[in-house]
């Protein structure tokens, strides 16, 4: 295999490319209680966010280990693309960045690109994608990387959540904020912005929220035409087919796909939450 494309479990694939073997994933584990599983294939989503919805205290992640990247690491591609969590959300980066050092250590070099996509979710398998395509064009190496990085820096990220006790009791959120917003149905727009959570705007009511996202996102797209949108929903498909015609009612896309949160996002975004990027 000329090359592979790793993500940490929060990068979620659509389903046209979970078989597909140029991709796989190192899972990150999940905690709420007594409850711990590994964010991996047999993540069950509505198991999951039932459990949140009766958990009176935090939900927490865990990334994978340096050992987990090291392992992912052992296969016979001749390059190895990896793209991680935020570096300000995750110890995903660092421990992927370990896991290189140490395989090297045990193996010899290896063509090991670690990537901060600084963004979550979609916003990590818009890269792994384009690092895809990038390959299969036959670039160099070397160019496809630059050319990575200055795709990830050029991606912006939006959401927006239905339910805010997740970001609330992880400390993303105030208590007081939080409590505004659910009170009077105020819908925070948030983005990443170079890997730090921000709120870009609000509205009140979901749908109204949905909107004015999608009108920022294209926005801030440069030539938007010529882009592929993803977005990745928490338990709620028609909320995302209506996000994917509010922007067809904008602009002309290149391509637009839809795929369901794993288990990291599902955690932050509960149930409700969409997430855009371009």
């Amino acid at each position: 295999m000329r090359y592979k494309i790793i993500l940490d479990s929060s990068g979620e694939l659509p389903a046209k490319y979970k078989q597909d073997e140029r991709f796989s994933h190192v899972p990150l584990l999940l905690e709420i209680g007594d409850y711990r599983i590994r964010d991996d294939e047999s993540f069950d989503q509505k198991d999951f966010l039932r459990r949140i919805a009766v958990h009176d205290g935090v939900a927490k992640s865990a990334c994978p280990s340096p050992e987990d990247y090291m392992e992912a690491y052992k296969t016979d591609a001749e390059r190895i693309y990896v793209i991680t969590l935020s570096s300000h959300l995750s110890g995903s980066y660092n421990s992927a960045v370990l896991g290189k050092k140490l395989y090297e250590e045990e193996y010899g070099e290896k063509d090991i690109f670690v990537i901060d996509s600084k963004s979550a979710s979609c916003g990590e398998t818009q890269i792994g994608l384009h690092a895809a395509e990038l390959e299969e064009q036959g670039l160099p190496a070397d160019e496809i990387k630059d050319e990575l990085l200055r795709y990830r820096d050029e991606m912006s990220t939006y959401f927006v959540l239905d339910n805010l006790e997740t970001l609330r009791k992880n400390g993303r959120m105030s208590m007081v904020k939080a409590m505004v917003a659910q009170t009077l149905s105020i819908k925070p727009i948030m983005m990443g912005d170079h890997g730090v959570i921000v709120q870009r705007g609000q509205s009140i009511g979901i749908k109204k929220a949905l909107t004015k996202m999608v009108d920022m996102l294209i926005d801030d797209t440069k030539e938007p035409e010529k882009k592929r949108f993803m977005i990745a929903h928490c338990n709620c498909f028609e909320r995302a087919e209506m996000v994917k015609d509010l922007i067809l009612k904008k602009v002309h896309v290149r391509d637009i796909l839809i795929q369901d949160t794993a288990g990291l996002s599902s955690l932050y975004a509960n149930d409700g939450g969409i997430i855009v990027t371009a």
